[in-house]
């Protein structure tokens, strides 16, 4: 499959890309892990980007793409693919639509993860997840707590409330989703290549997915 997940911080883009890569084995692709190893590794588009991270400033979205397609041109991605947080804008759409077609690729749908605002406040300000690096073990006060408060089951670290899930920060970040990246639903509707599901059931949503494919 070769399909983009849309929809705002906690629609459960993450669980259900981990889903359908169990599915059929595509991969799961997030422009921040992009990132991540490309200036880990010190590739030259990762050194590139590097001296605009360490600034502060965005990686401008020529280098992203350029990330995007040397990614899409490694063999596990001949599988299928899932972009996950990929494209944040209607800009980052066209340059996407450009760069699958200059190398041969089609998606096969875009999916829209429909979620309330309530719902996605409910989530992530309840979500807990471990302060161990390497374990990033994701925990919930409501619906899935550790068993021991505030230590991870895994690894035993203290367990941590993320600066970014707090109820004034998820509210800043629905406010960029809804003005930066929301336009695409009608973006990719209007090619006739969207497909909205509701986000309430992981396992109802994977359904939804391969049932459209």
């Amino acid at each position: 499959m070769r399909i983009i997940l849309l929809g705002p911080p906690g629609a459960g883009k993450g669980t259900v890309s981990n889903l359908l890569k169990n599915h059929d084995g595509s991969v799961h692709i997030s422009t921040g892990d992009i990132l991540r190893n490309a200036v880990k590794e010190g590739t030259p588009l990762g050194q590139k980007a590097k001296e605009y991270m360490d600034r502060g400033d965005l990686v401008p979205d020529s280098l992203i793409i350029d990330m995007m397609e040397e990614r899409l041109k490694e063999p596990d991605c001949q599988k299928g693919f899932m972009f996950d947080g990929f494209p944040r804008t209607i800009p980052q759409a066209e340059a996407l639509g450009e760069l699958l077609s200059k190398i041969g690729m089609k998606l096969d749908v875009v999916i829209n993860l429909d979620i309330g605002k309530d719902v996605v406040l409910d989530r992530l300000t309840t979500r807990r997840t471990c302060s161990n690096a390497s374990c990033q073990a994701i925990y919930n006060v409501k619906s899935m707590p550790p068993k021991q408060e505030g230590i991870c089951d895994k690894c035993g670290s203290p367990v941590i409330q993320r600066s970014d899930e707090t109820e004034e920060a998820i509210l800043n970040r629905l406010e960029t989703y809804n003005n930066q990246t929301a336009p695409l639903i009608d973006y990719y509707d209007q090619k006739g290549m969207l497909k909205s599901t509701a986000a309430l059931s992981s396992d109802e949503v994977v359904k939804d997915i391969l049932a459209a494919l």
